[in-house]
């Protein structure tokens, strides 16, 4: 790089930010063009591409219709170069970060629905029990058309997330398209302050069958799970059916937890993968003995089952320690770091980093976790299971005559796991 374009190079820093720091910066990281393993003409294309950044910068800072920041005008930028990586990288603002902090810690406002992008449009990856959303009826590939009557074709993920999330009492309109029909929905709902207990449901469901829901894998679902499966024990639990269907996922971390309480010492439990000689290749694998090793068990999965869901969903089927029922899982099977920035503000980036593998070698992404018996129902069948369970769990916030509206729907998915773990209880027996 010659002296007089990194003398250019850094009138432009100086111009952009009024900052010599930043400038020195600039200017000290093209010593760089020392460094052996980098060519010249990439040296050369990488400086052309950061000063028509600058100098865009610049224009629209000079000349846009509406005037802007040097903030607005970057982290526009900063989103724009993410999301064109994929639906799932984004920029984090401030606000946006804090969001995803109080999310993973199990609390936040809002209407209580994860979301993301699936084929270019805003669509419902599952609603969370028990919150506004759940409530009036979003469902699980539901597509989100408009939110308060803006449309959502051109709206960013994000975006969308903070249009939804709001205080406690304000109300909220979504236009919706349920995947099994044409005609466009409004939905109005409340917004509430979320808390997610994220294990629910634990009960014996009769001749010692324990049953036990995991909504999402949040930071204290390990925990959670074990307290319920240990009070299921003492009541007589000797085979378990687990249920994630419309788990939207979590944290990783939380997933590892709860498939090592099921598996022996030593078993893989999942693989990342990222681009070769940057992230390196890491393993899983289940730290001690399981405390629910001999115990019959099923998992039930649906196609709102994402993510950590699958993960869990994928060790269990490839090291044949359960019996997986349902339909094809999401297959949202990619890691995503979020990455603090030290300048900025408290802002971060999420960047799809690697993606998840089973035990066996078989990508998540796009493809999703196959159940080994498929118990499919449809959309209306699986809401009106919701419908009922929802009653049956909270009845004090139901009338009579809604009770009765659902009291005979039957949730076939979980009703042919019971029966099959009745016949891995006699094989079980047969074979001491």
């Amino acid at each position: 790089m010659t002296m007089v374009r990194c003398l250019k190079w850094r009138f432009m820093c100086l111009a952009l930010c009024g900052s010599a720091v930043f400038c020195l910066l600039a200017v000290s990281g093209s010593t760089s063009a020392e460094t052996p393993d980098v060519k010249k003409d990439d040296r050369e294309a990488a400086y052309d591409k950061m000063e028509m950044l600058t100098e865009t910068i610049l224009n629209i800072k000079k000349n846009y219709v509406d005037e802007k920041t040097y903030e607005q005008i970057i982290n526009g930028a900063l989103h724009g170069m993410l999301q064109a990586l994929d639906s799932h990288s984004d920029f984090l603002e401030p606000e946006a970060y804090k969001d995803i902090q109080e999310e993973t810690r199990g609390k936040y406002g809002g209407i209580g629905i994860h979301i993301g992008i699936k084929d270019g449009l805003l669509t419902v990856i599952a609603p969370i029990e028990d919150t506004p959303a759940y409530k009036a009826g979003l469902q699980a590939g539901d597509r989100i058309v408009e939110i308060n009557g803006e449309k959502t074709m051109a709206l960013k993920l994000d975006a969308a997330i903070k249009k939804m999330r709001g205080e406690k009492g304000t109300q909220i309109t979504l236009t919706i398209r349920h995947a099994d029909e044409d005609d466009l929905k409004k939905v109005t709902m409340i917004r509430d302050d979320i808390e997610l207990p994220t294990v629910k449901g634990a009960v014996i469901m009769g001749d010692g069958v324990g049953y036990v829901r995991i909504t999402q894998f949040a930071q204290p679902t390990a925990a959670s799970l074990e307290e319920a499966l240990k009070k299921l024990k003492a009541q007589g639990m000797n085979a378990l059916a687990l249920d994630l269907r419309n788990n939207p996922g979590g944290l990783l971390v939380s997933s590892i937890d709860v498939s090592q309480k099921f598996l022996p010492k030593g078993k893989l439990i999942v693989t990342t993968k990222g681009r070769e000689g940057v992230f390196p290749k890491d393993e899983k694998f289940a730290q001690a003995d399981g405390a629910y090793l001999d115990l019959p068990m099923v998992v039930l999965v649906n196609a709102g089952s994402a993510s950590a869901s699958e993960i869990v969903a994928g060790a269990l089927q490839d090291n044949k320690r359960a019996v997986i029922i349902g339909d094809t899982t999401f297959g949202k099977g990619s890691v995503q770091s979020v990455l603090p920035l030290k300048t900025g503000g408290k802002g971060a980036i999420r960047m799809t980093t690697a993606r998840y593998y089973t035990p066996s070698g078989k990508m998540i992404h796009d493809k999703g976790i196959d159940p080994d018996v498929p118990v499919y129902v449809s959309l209306k069948e699986w809401r009106d299971v919701q419908m009922r369970r929802v009653r049956v769990e909270n009845p004090e916030s139901f009338s009579k005559q809604e009770k009765e509206e659902y009291k005979d729907v039957v949730d076939r998915q979980l009703q042919r796991a019971l029966d099959l773990l009745q016949a891995m209880k006699v094989m079980q027996s047969k074979n001491k």
